[in-house]
């Protein structure tokens, strides 16, 4: 699960910065298996140009948190839930709210 095709809905592209993305698929590949086909990750800032991101799945239950530095100029920390759903032939990583 999750080594196929990766997709970007727009709003992740518009709203949640680079570094935190990469962090995400990242903290998928390192997790144990098994894996669920449906991640979850909080996102909030942590003070300054620091973006905690707190990853979870349901079953079997996984709780990692993860710290991504922003270094590009214009990023900024930010807070949102985001999925990133394995549907077999690619994984999506979309915000909450397009669900």
């Amino acid at each position: 699960m999750f080594t196929n095709q990766r997709y970007l809905t727009c709003g992740i592209e518009a709203e949640i910065p680079m570094e935190a993305i990469a962090a995400m698929w990242i903290a998928i590949e390192l997790m144990p298996e098994p894996k669920d086909r449906y991640q979850f990750f909080d996102l909030a800032p942590l003070g300054g140009c620091v973006q905690r991101i707190t990853h979870n799945q349901e079953q079997p239950e996984y709780t990692c948190e993860v710290y991504a530095p922003l270094l590009l100029p214009d990023a900024v920390p930010v807070t949102a839930k985001v999925y990133v759903i394995d549907d077999g032939d690619h994984s999506t990583m979309l915000l909450a709210d397009e669900y």
